[in-house]
């Protein structure tokens, strides 16, 4: 199988704009990922595919691989779905540039879904880890998701879920780290598919699958990092890189 993985960059996130070019020991923070997500040596080649032209340069300037978006693109899946429209690859993996905490482990775990898939039953899978912290179950930032027996995601919220009505029953709450990986065709599928209204209001790409039927293999993962949403988190970042 050829694997590679994208990185897509935007400039102008919501809760902190350019925090991709935010300085972490000395270089950006999506140069960071980039650079752990090549370290992995799991890829054929890593991309970062951006609209911003200074995450661009950026790269180029560090050695990297970028690409720019020719559309506009209210997802990164949506994104690296035109990145990789004419490229001959089996898998693609949608690593986020706010994780340059990104390890290998957690990626090669991922991966071994589709090399164990022998009846290519599985079009897409995600990494999800277990948190019990409780600030970071009812932050709404911290997207939550259920699973049924087999590990397929049942629903993905920003809301508490499940939520503990039985309260003398323990509950285990798993954060979904938005790390994707799919075969070629499902992410060219996702592209084509309209965005519908549970999407919509918890600004969740994953659920676009789950609202079209389709199944969403989640890998659990020990290695929590930091995703860097907020420039608190950037502190946070700073003070556990070494």
């Amino acid at each position: 199988m050829k694997i590679i993985a994208m990185i897509p960059a935007r400039y102008a996130a919501s809760r902190f704009p350019g925090k991709l070019m935010q300085d972490l020991a000395g270089k950006p923070v999506i140069v960071r990922t980039y650079e752990a997500t090549l370290a992995t040596k799991l890829f054929d080649a890593v991309y970062v595919v951006t609209d911003s032209g200074l995450i661009y340069e950026t790269i180029i300037a560090a050695g990297g691989k970028a690409m720019m978006s020719r559309e506009e693109h209210d997802c990164g899946s949506d994104r690296i779905a035109e990145a990789v429209a004419d490229m001959d690859i089996d898998i693609v993996v949608n690593v986020q540039g706010d994780e340059p905490f990104t390890d290998t482990e957690s990626l090669a775990n991922l991966i071994r879904v589709f090399e164990e898939d022998v009846d290519r039953d599985i079009d897409l899978a995600s990494l999800m880890t277990q948190i019990e912290d409780q600030e970071d179950i009812q932050n709404p930032n911290t997207v939550k998701v259920i699973v049924d027996q087999h590990n397929f995601a049942l629903y993905f919220s920003r809301s508490v879920i499940p939520y503990p009505r039985a309260t003398d029953i323990k509950t285990t709450y798993y954060k979904h780290k938005g790390v994707y990986a799919f075969r070629k065709q499902a992410i060219l599928d996702f592209r084509r598919l309209p965005m519908l209204g549970l999407e919509a209001a918890e600004k969740i790409e994953a659920i676009r699958y789950l609202e079209y039927g389709r199944k969403i293999k989640m890998v659990e993962t020990q290695v929590t990092g930091i995703e860097i949403d907020t420039p608190e988190d950037l502190e946070k970042a700073k003070a556990a890189w070494t």
